[in-house]
């Protein structure tokens, strides 16, 4: 089994923030694709990290979770960049992890 995690900005390259709906729109594709979802939306999670090798960036996202017993690369590759055009996003963190449930 595998816990998918897909970090979504809060806010826009131009630091606007993002429509609420766009969030609801991927928590529904997730519930129906994958039958569950977890979000962490109320304390937004803080990136820092250096973009060009000196200019500092700073980043507020929420944390989107599903569980699924197989990892779909080619469906998560696509979905990704489908997300990076709604969201505006030259790039977006999704990651998965081996998980076993006790």
């Amino acid at each position: 089994m595998y816990l998918v995690q897909l970090l979504l900005p809060l806010y826009d390259n131009d630091q606007r923030a993002l429509p609420k709906a766009l969030f609801g729109s991927v928590s529904e594709e997730l519930i129906e694709q994958f039958g569950g979802l977890t979000t962490y939306s109320r304390a937004p999670a803080s990136g820092y990290w250096l973009e060009d090798g000196d200019n500092p960036v700073h980043d507020e996202s929420v944390v989107y979770e599903v569980m699924t017993e197989a990892l779909d690369r080619k469906w998560w590759a696509e979905y990704r960049a489908e997300l990076e055009c709604r969201f505006r996003q030259k790039a977006l963190v999704v990651r998965a992890h081996s998980l076993t449930l006790l």
